[in-house]
């Protein structure tokens, strides 16, 4: 997607060579224009996997997963990171460290809004080591539903995440792949494209 890499490009902030910032829109601020053309996306790339739920994490999953549900016409559903005094009782749960904040959470989701039935498309802002993904891919195999795919708007392909999921079995499909953070965004393609 090139306006998403024209975005990394000129509006993601390089903060060493393991983190990238895109709060401006992505992670803290928003692009609802970029937001629908990525949904666009996704849902383009799975369309023919017969998707019944959208599962994503808050709170920077949110927003590419909402517009993913929005063009497949399913519902979209959020882990929660925290509890709350209504999600109390059969929860699906998985714990996941993440990499930029460096601490440890326990995720959850009610049984409710997912059954054995769905076939679920797990979406998410980054994808680094890949313990989001595969927390949300523990979710959705307690629910006994069926992972379909996994949508990822930045992956950081230095890290092992895409290739743990890859090995795997899972279908990953990421908008925008990073080789690099060393003297700036390198992506996957361009490196490629050169080697050729």
């Amino acid at each position: 997607m090139k306006t998403l890499k024209d975005k990394i490009r000129f509006e993601g902030r390089v903060l060493s060579s393991q983190v990238l910032k895109v709060d401006s829109f992505l992670n803290h601020q928003i692009d609802p224009r970029l937001m629908a053309e990525v949904g666009k996306e996704f849902a383009n790339r799975f369309k023919k996997e017969n998707i019944t739920k959208v599962l994503t994490i808050e709170s920077s999953g949110i927003a590419p997963g909402l517009m993913a549900a929005l063009e497949l016409e399913v519902p979209v559903v959020f882990a929660r990171k925290r509890k709350s005094l209504t999600l109390v009782n059969d929860l699906l749960t998985a714990s996941v460290h993440s990499f930029t904040k460096n601490e440890t959470n326990e995720i959850s989701v009610s049984n409710q809004f997912l059954m054995q039935d769905d076939r679920v498309l797990i979406i998410d802002d980054f994808l680094a080591n890949g313990q989001a993904a595969l927390g949300l891919v523990d979710i959705v195999k307690a629910s006994g539903a069926e992972v379909a795919g996994i949508g990822i708007v930045i992956e950081k392909s230095f890290q092992n995440g895409g290739s743990l999921l890859r090995e795997k079995g899972f279908r990953v499909e990421s908008l925008a792949r990073i080789s690099s953070l060393e003297g700036g965004v390198q992506f996957l393609a361009e490196v490629e494209a050169a080697l050729l």
